[in-house]
């Protein structure tokens, strides 16, 4: 049955292909693997003819756990001359990419960030429980991390058209004035909650939480799409007690209905982090959605004072 995927897939990518315009002559195309990348990547290419930057998932997609690429992402990665990655694990498709695409130049923008490692249990039978060892990809939730995405990119880029390194030099030192300006406001807002705890319903902020003070007391899920039983609501709903009714906090993304659930069983208000995985795109998305989490936590810790 793979094989006869493959197959289509393939005949699809050369129709496909055949029928598109060529490029201009002398254009580079480059591809950021999903929305928070594209960004990041729009920032330092920004105003620089013969570049066109694209985003391979659709800017809607989220995050990309399980990700499984199309048709049209096999297109877009065929006309490119590079894919940015998130790395850390995020992409799980990579495989594919180097399978089907052996000359294309991977860049991976989590190159020198240091790396949250996760436990998992996992339950084999009754022999007990194993703990699966894995580094946690959401790596753009903290300013300092994104300023290091920022020069990989730069550097892969002076490289891939050197002809206009003094460009994307240019862009991004002006991109990374302007998150130093971000990091600013956010420490200066959240200085005075260090320490205070907060409940998450997708294990996407340990890099915003241990950067910048805050402790994330209890995750709901590790995975978006994961069945939250009764038992786990329960525990959940145990630990926002003990814990001192920190805030819950959901993402736009996904659905809030289990942290109603928890806020009516113990008064714990409901509030909002964005993972910054999804939106339209603007050059400044990135600062908006830090700033708007920030703004939100200074809200949930007022409100509970």
């Amino acid at each position: 049955m793979k094989k006869v995927i493959s197959a289509v897939l393939i005949a699809v990518l050369l129709l496909t292909t055949l029928c598109l315009p060529a490029f201009a002559e002398g254009t580079k195309t480059v591809a950021a693997s999903f929305y928070p990348i594209y960004i990041l990547l729009r920032n330092v290419t920004d105003g620089v003819s013969g570049i066109d930057a694209v985003c391979l998932a659709s800017e809607n997609t989220g995050c990309l756990h399980d990700y499984q690429l199309l048709p049209g992402d096999l297109i877009s990665l065929s006309e490119s001359d590079a894919l940015f990655i998130c790395g850390a694990g995020m992409e799980t498709y990579l495989g594919t990419v180097s399978k089907n695409f052996p000359e294309l130049s991977v860049i991976d923008t989590s190159e020198g960030v240091e790396l949250i490692e996760e436990s998992r249990e996992e339950h084999e039978g009754e022999g007990g429980d194993e703990h699966e060892h894995e580094a946690n990809a959401h790596i753009w939730l903290s300013v300092p991390n994104a300023i290091i995405m920022v020069k990989n990119i730069e550097s892969a880029m002076c490289r891939i058209d050197s002809a206009n390194a003094q460009k994307y030099s240019a862009n991004a030192q002006a991109y990374i004035a302007r998150l130093e300006t971000l990091e600013e406001y956010i420490v200066a807002a959240l200085t005075p909650y260090a320490g205070r705890k907060i409940v998450t319903f997708h294990e996407a902020f340990p890099y915003f939480a241990e950067h910048y003070g805050i402790e994330v007391c209890e995750v709901v899920n590790i995975e978006h799409g994961d069945t939250i039983s009764a038992m786990r609501l329960s525990e959940v709903i145990d630990a926002v007690i003990s814990n001192g009714l920190p805030p819950l906090f959901t993402e736009p993304q996904y659905s809030d209905s289990a942290a109603k659930i928890v806020a009516s069983e113990t008064g714990a208000g409901i509030f909002e982090l964005d993972p910054i995985v999804t939106g339209e795109f603007s050059l400044t998305a990135y600062e908006d959605g830090m700033r708007r989490n920030a703004d939100a936590l200074v809200s949930a810790f007022s409100e509970k004072n």
